[in-house]
């Protein structure tokens, strides 16, 4: 069968109130669903919207074996100097908190490139 979207909504668009309740009890019933309008500022709560995480924090889990290397792309993550870089690699830890998705997901990769365990948070 061929759908047309825009003759199936001008035929609803001729339908009356009426008919357009049928037409919903109709389809509960053959589909087996139900359809929930939700009208603003009315009695109960609506549910809330899960927001899509905006910031993370880049952890170092692990630095692996090749301890160097990591360290290396530690201090040019960070800008920590040696010693830093190297008790950040023995200890783990948030490298970066707060940074955007793809800026963080660009370190993780870097990091993982030279045998680091990492996790975004």
């Amino acid at each position: 069968m061929a759908y047309d979207k825009q003759a199936m909504i001008d035929q609803l668009g001729t339908l009356t109130i009426m008919e357009l309740a049928d037409l919903i009890d109709g389809l509960k019933e053959q589909w087996g669903v139900t359809a929930a309008v939700s009208m603003g500022g009315g009695g109960a709560a609506a549910a809330p919207v899960a927001e899509e995480k905006t910031e993370f924090d880049v952890v170092l889990v692990s630095a692996g074996a090749s301890k160097i290397n990591v360290i290396k792309e530690i201090r040019a993550i960070t800008g920590l100097g040696l010693k830093e870089a190297k008790d950040m690699s023995e200890k783990g830890g948030a490298l970066k908190e707060g940074i955007a998705k793809d800026e963080a997901e660009k370190m993780k990769a870097q990091l993982e490139a030279v045998g680091a365990t990492v996790e975004l948070k």
